[in-house]
């Protein structure tokens, strides 16, 4: 990823900030999977901890840990996630325990040595970084041995958009998520660039950085992922019904490296 890409994504999530908490950003469907993320962080991290939000958007997440006890770094690339982040934050009534940073995942670097007890990265930010394993060696330099990685990746194989792409006859959508370069994603007429993973490629950018594996499940196998919004709406029975399957089932080795997501919990080793 070049740094014209990394303006491009940059300039798609500040052109979407404004209204990235309805619809477009945060409907039933992202709920579901945020939900998710945030209750893997509850068991993975105890309360009071201190965690590292890694792409932060508009700062739902890290007020939700906030109003439970954890203390939150949060970064994010975008300047204008960056602004709604921080007013999130004073209107959750969390200025003390949350704070955010305009910084990319990129530049983690640049954020002083912690150790912190967890990082956690929601609905694929770390999809956008140039480098992963670089990436990799810089979060492990702010966690404390023993802290958890709780990341929501976006995967390969999502079987909904397979199935919805042959339907249309959109074969070249239906191999985006086999490149294994950086694509451009459209996303409310701008870019943003996108590199996907299997968990197993994932693991192997965190590995050697002294990360091991402890869960993984897949999110997104059996709901439909977010643009199928309006699908979901017109059957929430059937929503319904396969959420709770896909709860089931989503951690089973067989199926848990599909889906629009993974959901994969690392430990920093001592």
């Amino acid at each position: 990823m070049n740094t014209q890409q990394l303006a491009d994504t940059q300039q798609a999530f500040d052109a979407v900030a404004a209204e990235y908490d309805g619809p477009l950003g945060n409907n039933a469907l992202v709920q579901g999977l945020r939900l998710r993320t945030l209750k893997a962080v509850l068991r993975a991290v105890p309360p009071g901890a201190a965690l590292l939000d890694l792409g932060c958007g508009t700062g739902i997440d890290a007020v939700w840990l906030g109003q439970r006890g954890y203390r939150v770094i949060a970064i994010d690339w975008s300047p204008a996630m960056v602004g709604r982040a921080r007013e999130q934050v004073t209107r959750g009534g969390v200025d003390r325990g949350v704070t955010v940073h305009h910084l990319g995942i990129h530049e983690l670097e640049r954020l002083p040595e912690h150790a912190l007890d967890g990082a956690y990265s929601d609905l694929g930010a770390l999809n956008c970084v140039p480098d992963l394993a670089l990436t990799a060696r810089a979060i492990a330099g702010r966690l404390r041995p023993g802290g958890a990685l709780i990341a929501s990746v976006i995967g390969r194989v999502c079987p909904w958009e397979l199935a919805v792409c042959l339907r249309r006859g959109q074969w070249a959508r239906a191999r985006v998520r086999w490149s294994k370069r950086t694509v451009a994603v459209p996303l409310a007429g701008h870019t943003v660039w996108t590199r996907y993973y299997t968990p197993a490629e994932f693991r192997s950018a965190f590995e050697p950085a002294g990360f091991r594996l402890r869960s993984l499940r897949a999110l997104g196998l059996f709901v439909p992922p977010p643009y199928l919004f309006a699908f979901a709406q017109r059957h929430p029975r059937a929503l319904a019904a396969l959420e709770t399957l896909e709860d089931r089932l989503a951690g089973w080795p067989a199926v848990r490296q599909w889906g629009d997501h993974f959901l994969i919990v690392m430990q920093r080793d001592g």
